[in-house]
């Protein structure tokens, strides 16, 4: 019985727990950073994540880098006359107070480009994120199977690249 409630506990404790794939930088919540594997040859990759301003002030994701590819930008996708097109932040993406942020397929995304190696499923890249006023992050996308997208994030339909 007594090992009964000491499972229990525990179980309850790694249910409750906060994510060891999310992070906090001051004011800002990064939560489960991720991509797509890459298939042979591809020369760029996706980057997608969720961020949260809890702070009072906006602050704005101005880039990065990652450990795979030689550039790392911030883009948007958008509907202009009918056509998908997709173009670079230069001044990047502002987090404003309060608000949560999401980078996912079809929208606001982050370009890794010039990949070194591709990233296969079930692997972790390393990379870091820059913020205007809270610093730089370290984090690691977690690479998910070629058209697959993690729980709560949409499938591989919302995908245009």
């Amino acid at each position: 019985m007594k090992m009964q409630l000491i499972r229990a506990l525990l179980l309850s404790l790694v249910a409750t727990s906060p994510s060891a794939h999310d992070h906090k930088l001051g004011p800002l919540v990064i939560e489960h950073p991720w991509s797509r594997a890459t298939p042979k040859g591809a020369s760029v990759a996706g980057g997608y994540l969720k961020i949260t301003n809890t702070g009072a002030a906006p602050d704005r994701l101005l880039g990065g880098s990652a450990e795979i590819a030689r550039r790392f930008e911030i883009h948007e996708m958008r509907m202009d006359g009918g056509v998908m097109q997709m173009r670079e932040l230069p001044n990047g993406l502002e987090i404003p107070p309060g608000a949560t942020v999401e980078l996912k397929p079809g929208s606001f995304h982050v370009m890794m480009m010039g990949l070194s190696k591709g990233a296969a499923g079930g692997e972790r890249v390393k990379a870091s994120l820059t913020f205007e006023k809270a610093g730089k992050i370290d984090i690691e996308f977690a690479v998910e199977a070629v058209g697959g997208a993690p729980a709560g994030h949409g499938g591989a339909k919302e995908h245009k690249h």
